[in-house]
């Protein structure tokens, strides 16, 4: 994982920096989100919001928080079962859209009452309509795939205030199929460096502001 890799980086110039790896497999970002999994047959057993934020240490100077994937594929899998019930699809998206912003603010706020003094780096999400494991499905799943990791990014994660956000969905690295593990989804070795190269140039102030907009931000019309 990028963790470990930063901890090293991290330890060439202090060796006494400890980790606390707060990372939950699976884990979605709220309640909400994993009840709705869980409701339409997705084992979830735990979110952010309650299971790791409130444990942050006070002393903590450094935090990176990597949230949404989970929650884009449990939301498109939960739209696929009948979760949206009569409303359309891309409503039903823009309310989840609505809703992980606000749930990322909460996480933030929960985080800067543990450790006021951390230092906060969220990595943004990739257009999942394009990554490996999202080739060859329907083009009405890869819109929706499309719609909620774009919308989390632009309407939530780039608009998070007194935090540095790497752009992941801008990046070109982040679609090259050599990132991802065989299962096309989690990143494999290569991806995990890529991060972590990002999270230390990040860490030196090398980073500029995600974004705006950019090709990978519409990849299925």
């Amino acid at each position: 994982g990028f963790v470990p890799r930063v901890l090293r980086h991290l330890r060439e110039s202090n060796p006494d920096t400890r980790l606390t790896n707060m990372g939950l497999p699976g884990a979605v970002l709220s309640r909400e989100v994993q009840d709705l999994g869980n409701s339409v047959g997705i084992g979830i057993n735990n979110n952010f919001l309650q299971h790791e934020a409130p444990f942050v240490p006070p002393d903590t100077t450094v935090v990176t928080i990597f949230a949404g994937a989970n929650d884009v594929n449990t939301i498109a899998t939960a739209i696929d079962r009948g979760a949206a019930g009569s409303t359309d699809p891309n409503t039903y998206i823009d309310w989840q859209i609505t809703e992980f912003g606000n749930d990322m603010t909460e996480m933030l706020g929960i985080v800067r009452g543990r450790a006021p003094n951390t230092r906060i780096v969220v990595l943004n999400l990739p257009n999942f309509a394009a990554l490996p494991f999202a080739a060859g499905r329907p083009t009405r799943d890869r819109l929706w795939l499309q719609r909620l990791s774009v919308g989390f990014t632009t309407q939530g994660i780039n608009r998070l205030s007194g935090v540095t956000v790497l752009d992941l969905m801008c990046n070109p690295r982040a679609y090259q199929s050599g990132t991802y593990s065989s299962d096309g989804f989690h990143p494999g070795d290569t991806g995990y460096a890529f991060i972590a190269e990002e999270i230390i140039r990040a860490l030196n102030g090398q980073t500029a502001p995600p974004a705006a907009s950019c090709a990978q931000m519409t990849i299925v019309r």
